[in-house]
């Protein structure tokens, strides 16, 4: 059963890492490729942007339940390696969605705003991404015990 859930944790992490990449990195650059002006392009990618906050919650919350459910009972008390990096990742994609987007979504000092919440997608990119890597890690171990 532990594998199982160990398993299911190795594809959230997947999906949430993989949903951050395609968006950020493809998705949202191909609007301002093809659309007809930066403004609709934008208003598009902060549609998406608010989506993906959705999905990165849902996963880490999919992951610290998992997580929870994957621990023995004597293990129960100790920090999970990649619990920290969950719940930076769900802090990042909140901050984002409740702090930073509002202000680009005003104009208002558009390329500080916009840089912030560029690094703060980046940020939470490497915390999936570390998730990801670390469940992967953990699930080899697991399933050669």
């Amino acid at each position: 059963m532990r594998q199982v859930l160990a398993r299911g944790s190795v594809w959230i992490a997947a999906l949430w890492w993989g949903s951050l990449s395609t968006v950020g990195f493809y998705v949202v650059p191909m609007l301002f490729a093809h659309l007809p002006s930066p403004a609709l392009a934008g208003n598009m990618a902060a549609k998406l942007f608010a989506a993906q906050t959705w999905v990165a919650v849902v996963c880490g919350l999919l992951l610290l339940l998992n997580d929870r459910e994957n621990q023995p009972l004597a293990q129960s008390g100790r920090t999970h390696s990649a619990t920290v990096f969950i719940i930076l990742g769900m802090l990042l994609a909140l901050l984002s969605e409740f702090a930073v987007a509002p202000r680009i979504i005003a104009r208002d000092n558009l390329r500080l705003w916009h840089s912030v919440g560029t690094g703060l997608y980046v940020l939470q990119w490497v915390c999936a991404g570390v998730v990801f890597a670390r469940l992967q890690r953990q699930n080899g171990a697991v399933a050669q015990s």
